[in-house]
């Protein structure tokens, strides 16, 4: 099963691709997560990348294609399956994947559009704090640790992400729905697109799948 999961931050995709990676074992690859770590390490595309993530702005194209052709070329245990989170955000972006799909003969099953109203992104992402040091997420009021401000993993202290304000967040959804409506477009015209609830539980989100998948003889396909 091959697919790209699609919806403003904040709207559950990497809740629902945990689950999904679990049920289906699939490979969840990250844009958001390669592009952190990428800054992390400080490298050229990291630098770059950085200026705009802080604004609340969209990575350009050309750093972003990058890190998914050599994701998606680069290894064996994506051959079995795969969820692209956060990626494609522009039309450009989806032409730019079927070109890669299409060289290494692997198409796309769905693109699965989570759609999620701004009340609710807001709340999932101001209350977000993250581990510091092994990265585990937490939520204030969903998710909150066993000791204010403590990772239960590892002691690690939490931090909020720079770009979890609602300022950002509000500039965050407003650039996200005016860039992706092309490739909503873009799927839908390829009947590949499938509609979510995103403001539900993800449990609720993956029943909805799961029978979308046993109806179209999708599971065990691949």
């Amino acid at each position: 099963m091959r697919l790209v999961l699609l919806g403003p931050p904040g709207a559950g995709k990497g809740t629902l691709a945990a689950l999904l990676k679990e049920s289906l074992k699939l490979v969840h690859i990250s844009t958001g997560d390669m592009l952190r770590e990428e800054m992390k390490k400080e490298t050229p595309i990291g630098q770059e990348a950085k200026k705009f993530i802080e604004k609340g702005e969209l990575v350009p194209d050309e750093f972003v294609i990058k890190l998914i052709e050599k994701k998606l070329t680069g290894g064996k245990r994506v051959e079995h399956g795969y969820m692209l989170d956060g990626f494609p955000r522009t039309r450009k972006q989806a032409e730019d994947l079927d070109r890669i799909l299409g060289e290494i003969r692997q198409p796309l099953d769905y693109a699965l559009y989570m759609e999620s109203t701004l009340p609710v992104i807001i709340q999932r992402l101001g209350g977000r704090r993250v581990c510091e040091n092994c990265g585990a997420l937490y939520h204030i009021r969903n998710k909150p640790p066993k000791k204010d401000k403590i990772c239960d993993l590892c002691g690690g202290e939490l931090y909020q992400r720079a770009d979890d304000n609602e300022v950002t967040i509000r500039t965050r959804m407003d650039v996200y729905l005016k860039s992706t409506r092309l490739v909503i477009d873009y799927y839908q015209a390829q009947g590949k697109l499938k509609k979510l609830d995103g403001d539900k539980d993800s449990e609720e989100v993956q029943a909805v799948l799961m029978q979308i998948f046993h109806e179209d003889r999708k599971l065990n396909k691949h």
